[in-house]
């Protein structure tokens, strides 16, 4: 299927009309006036292969089944914004549901919602709507809106929150890897967290770049980038077949040359220096984080992992302990915790940021990636159903 096909039309409509439905009975912020509105990138992969959108089908009827058991709010509806996006169509057709059209568009769809909120009653009160951003697509459709919103003013933030469904390929920065399990956050009792995000800066002034799930170096930036490259010519996930291409290739294409990592905390004590020939340096907003469609690179609680160089052989044995997390265990990884990190290497490398890449040359380092200041209004379960 693809987004002109009329199955993805009529895909899309169903999924609008189920998330109305469960929008109109949410529990979240009952005592404030919500508007809602759909980010939906309708080439994403859990629209457009039927197996997935089949599954999601059978989670939105369960849903919405859950969500009418909680009373019907009077105080919920579709954002003008949303209505106002979509020309030609009735209020109740898209149920505030906009299909973006291309890259960047889900960002400037954020920034016409925070234009908008600006334009409200400028003094905070339980009168003032909160806006309910849904987002339904995949890492890159979340990246933009995530993006739009860090850089709006805290006061404007503080009217949004954001729920990242699963509806892309990988969904590794998705709420939840189940869509149930994210609408879950819908209909049982919720509070929105504002979150941490990751930056990266580089000596030259390129940048900032930010990522809201892992930033990392090395081989898996290039994985992402070449993933990014032939998408086009290889849809689908074809992850995991760039991450044994790279385990061939990699040091071809990249000199692995000696970095020195440099590790802090929050108030700006050193806790880790390394020296050594960095495979790859990953970074995450927190431990126990996923990349590349649910490759556990981050295991457990603490947020850094780096790899070091090693032999051909090594590489093709260890590669599918990166799923598990069993190369937690192993001499070439070591995973720490920390605020900022620091690095310095002599050969270009490239950095990617929830699946965007970019390269990196000798004259930007030294680098930094940091966690920033919790800015993101994100969704938390409070209840014991909830995620």
């Amino acid at each position: 299927m693809n987004h002109e096909d009329p199955r993805t039309i009529k895909a899309s409509a169903v999924f609008a009309a189920f998330m109305g439905e469960i929008c109109m009975h949410t529990l979240l912020t009952p005592e404030r006036p919500l508007k809602w509105t759909i980010i939906a990138n309708l080439h994403a992969g859990g629209f457009i292969i039927p197996a997935r959108w089949k599954r999601h089908h059978a989670h939105l009827i369960r849903s919405a089944a859950k969500a009418r058991l909680n009373p019907r709010r009077v105080n919920a509806g579709p954002s003008g914004i949303a209505q106002a996006m979509v020309p030609g169509k009735e209020a109740g057709e898209t149920w505030g549901l906009i299909p973006t059209n291309g890259p960047g568009h889900a960002g400037r769809i954020t920034e016409a919602l925070i234009a908008h909120v600006h334009g409200e009653t400028p003094a905070f009160s339980a009168d003032v709507p909160l806006h309910l951003i849904i987002i339904a697509g995949g890492d890159g459709t979340s990246r933009e809106v995530l993006m739009a919103l860090y850089t709006a003013p805290p006061e404007i933030r503080a009217r949004f929150a954001v729920l990242r469904l699963p509806m892309g390929t990988g969904n590794d920065g998705a709420d939840a890897w189940d869509l149930d399990k994210a609408l879950d956050l819908l209909i049982y009792p919720s509070t929105i967290e504002m979150a941490r995000a990751l930056r990266l800066t580089t000596a030259t002034g390129k940048g900032p770049f930010y990522a809201f799930n892992i930033l990392s170096l090395g081989l898996d930036a290039f994985v992402t980038h070449m993933t990014n490259k032939m998408k086009r010519f290889l849809p689908g996930d074809s992850y995991k077949l760039w991450v044994d291409m790279a385990a061939l290739f990699y040091d071809r294409l990249y000199r692995v040359g000696p970095m020195e990592i440099r590790a802090f905390d929050e108030a700006g004590n050193t806790l880790k220096m390394l020296q050594e020939r960095i495979l790859l340096l990953a970074m995450g907003v927190s431990g126990r984080r996923t990349y590349g469609s649910h490759k556990w690179i981050l295991p457990d609680e603490r947020n850094v992992c780096a790899v070091k160089q090693m032999s051909l052989f090594r590489k093709l044995r260890l590669k599918g302990l990166f799923t598990t997390g069993g190369h937690r265990d192993k001499p070439e990884s070591i995973l720490f915790t920390a605020h900022q990190v620091t690095f310095q290497g002599t050969y270009p490398i490239l950095a990617q940021m929830d699946g965007e890449a970019v390269l990196l040359q000798p004259e930007d380092f030294p680098g930094c990636i940091e966690r920033t200041e919790a800015a993101l209004p994100v969704l938390r379960g409070l209840s014991a159903y909830a995620i």
